[in-house]
């Protein structure tokens, strides 16, 4: 089920991204006191209570000249238009001002759910200056205080009242969802194309041809799938085109449907920063990972090719080193065969449930091979271990002091569990905590 999504909305200077931070949780956001210092839509999780959210900061919308300003309208507009919910934040030291009108007026025409925030109402004698935000037509206007963090819970609160229920597509649970990330033109569509055989997804050499994730049901060998195409993410100063309506965060609602995730490589331009920064999405949302490797029909070979290109992918992914390599050509259909055996593996260690007692003959054989690690005369002491989640497969490791699981002795252990289980494809997350 995807998260909904809220839209931090406002002219500049007005405290969104110190009110982003509070949210989150952390400083995401750069928050200094200059008009229009946010210049690119940042996204975050947050949650409140039981719900879950993907939330937006955007640069401000304004009507003057200042630098960067078309800029940072277009990626407010875009951020409205992907938003479930709009925080519209204006200043209650200033009053409502012309700007803020200019923004009201583009709210109004996005017909979403917007809840007013009047910020920097830092104590209650400030709170009879808010009413002059009534004329603004958004309703009941709420005081808060991002640099005290007041009156946040009451605002969370009504934006989740706007919160859509889920309505898409759901499947049976032996069905395997696997979508396909990826910078622009790394041929995504022609690969969902040559698995479905047929041209169900556009395919065009332009750059940011799908403009929104498309769901194709697809049947192989008696099993049934899901593939998820998204449009291609592009690096910062390109994603923000005003024509561009699709964003990273329609990729990341993808990869949250996801079981299996394929990041789509391009053969002929090699290994991207941005390749990277996309892989590490689906990582850190605990996904199967594939790396897939298309185009390689396209580029000359000898019989140490695809060793050094595998050498490169494994230097510049070192967080997926559990990640299986294919290489294939969407364009020729050579080696798509070798791609959904992959894909199941992936998805049933992604599962995969260990019993305890075998989980804890492997872990003390460990111990046993390479004695835990001290300091400042403590020594790591491991009582037991046991799995406490799935998707990812994730195991908490009881032990008599957590800040003595040392980094690389936890990456030891998870190396013995790789060993013993095998886990191809799938990350696993271990988890120190004191026994009481």
């Amino acid at each position: 089920m995807p998260k909904p999504v809220i839209a931090i909305v406002g002219r500049p200077n007005v405290g969104k991204s110190t009110i982003f931070n509070r949210i989150v949780g952390e400083r995401v956001s750069i928050v200094e006191d200059v008009p229009g210092v946010t210049r690119d839509r940042i996204y975050s999780s947050g949650e409140w209570l039981t719900h879950d959210f993907n939330i937006i900061d955007t640069g401000g919308i304004d009507i003057g000249d200042e630098p960067f300003l078309e800029q940072i309208r277009q990626q407010a507009e875009i951020a409205i238009d992907e938003a479930d919910v709009i925080i519209f934040m204006t200043n209650g030291r200033e009053g409502v001002t012309a700007a803020d009108e200019e923004v009201a007026k583009i709210l109004f025409k996005s017909r979403k759910p917007v809840v007013l925030a009047v910020n920097k109402v830092d104590n209650p004698e400030m709170k009879d200056q808010i009413y002059d935000f009534y004329a603004l037509g958004f309703g009941d206007p709420f005081p808060i205080s991002g640099s005290h963090g007041l009156g946040l819970g009451d605002l969370l609160d009504e934006a989740a009242k706007h919160f859509p229920k889920f309505t898409g597509q759901d499947y049976a649970d032996d069905v395997i969802k696997f979508s396909l990330i990826g910078r622009p033109n790394v041929g995504k569509s022609s690969l969902v194309n040559a698995l479905l055989g047929e041209e169900r997804v556009i395919v065009s050499d332009i750059e940011g041809t799908t403009r929104d994730a498309i769901d194709s049901p697809y049947k192989y060998n008696g099993k049934e799938y899901v593939i998820i195409d998204t449009a291609g993410m592009r690096k910062k100063g390109k994603v923000y085109e005003s024509t561009e309506k699709y964003s990273v965060l329609r990729a990341l609602r993808a990869i949250e449907r996801s079981d299996v995730v394929l990041v789509v490589l391009n053969a002929e331009e090699g290994i991207r920063e941005q390749d990277k920064k996309i892989a590490g999405y689906a990582h850190e949302a605990g996904r199967a990972v594939i790396i897939v490797v298309n185009k390689w029909d396209a580029i000359e070979k000898d019989e140490k090719t695809m060793k050094d290109f595998e050498e490169k992918i494994r230097a510049h992914f070192l967080f997926l080193d559990y990640a299986p390599i294919i290489y294939l050509s969407a364009l020729t259909k050579k080696r798509t065969h070798t791609l959904i055996p992959v894909i199941d593996q992936a998805s049933e260690n992604h599962a995969i449930r260990v019993q305890t007692n075998v989980l804890n003959e492997v872990v003390m054989d460990a111990v046993a091979m390479n004695p835990t690690p001290t300091h400042n005369g403590n020594r790591l002491k491991i009582y037991y271990t046991t799995q406490v989640a799935i998707k990812p497969p994730t195991f908490v490791v009881f032990v008599n002091d957590p800040e003595l699981l040392h980094f690389s002795y936890e990456r030891f252990l998870e190396n013995r569990i790789r060993d013993a289980f095998g886990f191809e494809g799938t990350p696993i997350r271990i988890f120190g905590r004191q026994r009481k």
